[in-house]
């Protein structure tokens, strides 16, 4: 295999006026904010606010390693607590019908090391994920302007989405049958309305991978892998995947492998443009750990709610061995931790990193 592409600072290129874009960003999350919290008299998440199933579970480090993956987090072999929370990614509570990419948010707790700013003190590790490999926007600019198209467009006509959707995923599907994709037509809702359990998530940006520079993916294998293909019918069914989730967890759990993919070329893998799919025949994905999930429920009415205020997720709680990279990541640390802070206030739920499992409700 191609020797991976040490980390160093330099691999980074930040833009003169990057920071009065993350100020826009931080903007246009509170305009979303603000929306929503008035009409549900209750703060949700300003991107990824509908949940559909949360779960506890185990990931276990491999062992045996090659000296290229032991790093970081999975520098040695170990089991650690965790959480996943499944999503899709509007920033208000849409009908399922409307047909949006997927996302799960994975925490893993206990976690020893020097850490990020802003984690000091913590003791967690989280991925963000959905489910395609590469962002819908190259850098921090073009974030902002889909951000705005969204911020516009939240609250509005939940009608005219739902007919929107179907015209986007019939463009989409168009696309794919020609082996392409778009994942701004994803984004505006015409993404195939797949099992959330059987997608493969990718955190879609790169990341420090201790003394390299990866990207993340986490994929299903023993029967929940089966439903790759599934998909879920909402039609008349607000939230068809929601009872989808449910009931497939309850009956089965899950086993997924976390996997990383090694930058071995800086030009053909960049760290600034996140739209770019990272060739797999030059660096494949690798397993580094695997995610247990026993059966359980996924949504539990009254219960589930509670542990969605008190989680928050972003790429910027964890290791410094795991620092985000590129614009794109760097444009999500200030606005994702307004956004958590804001829907602590609001609800009189103050964030905070659990320290185990058994914190959660």
């Amino acid at each position: 295999m191609t020797q991976p592409v040490p980390f160093t600072p330099s691999v980074e290129t930040i833009a003169p006026d990057e920071q009065e874009t993350i100020a826009a960003l931080e903007e246009q999350f509170k305009i979303i904010l603000d929306t929503t919290s008035k009409d549900y008299g209750h703060a949700v998440r300003s991107v990824h606010a509908k949940g559909h199933g949360i779960a506890r579970g185990r990931l276990d480090v491999a062992t045996g390693l090659p000296p290229e993956l032991a790093q970081g987090l999975f520098a040695a072999p170990g089991s650690y607590e965790a959480v996943f929370r499944l999503s899709t990614n509007a920033g208000d509570i849409l009908d399922d019908s409307i047909m949006l990419p997927r996302g799960l948010a994975l925490k893993i707790i206990g976690v020893e090391g020097e850490r990020l700013p802003g984690s000091e003190g913590d003791h967690t590790q989280d991925f963000v994920m959905v489910n395609g490999p590469a962002f819908a926007a190259p850098d921090p600019k073009k974030f902002l302007g889909n951000l705005k198209l969204l911020a516009k467009t939240t609250d509005k006509a939940e009608g005219a989405k739902k007919a929107l959707s179907a015209v986007f995923r019939t463009a989409e599907a168009a696309l794919e049958a020609v082996g392409g994709e778009s994942s701004f037509l994803q984004t505006l809702g015409g993404a195939k309305p797949v099992h959330p359990l059987g997608a493969t998530y990718y955190t879609q940006t790169p990341f420090r991978y201790g003394a390299y520079i990866a990207k993340f993916s986490l994929v299903p294998v023993s029967g929940i892998k089966d439903y790759a293909d599934e998909t879920i019918n909402a039609t008349g069914r607000p939230d068809a995947i929601r009872t989808a989730v449910n009931e497939l967890l309850i009956e089965q759990g899950g086993v997924w492998e976390l996997q990383v993919q090694l930058c071995t070329d800086l030009n053909a893998m960049p760290i600034e443009d996140a739209s770019v799919v990272w060739d797999e025949e030059l660096s494949p994905f690798r397993t580094v750990a695997t995610l247990t999930v026993d059966p359980q429920p996924g949504w539990q009415l009254g219960v589930t709610e509670k542990t969605e205020d008190a989680l928050s997720f972003s790429p910027w709680h964890g290791l410094a061995a795991h620092q985000p990279l590129g614009g794109v990541n760097r444009a999500r640390q200030s606005p994702y931790h307004m956004s958590a802070d804001y829907r602590g206030t609001f609800n009189g739920c103050p964030m905070h990193e659990p320290e185990r499992i058994s914190e959660l409700s």
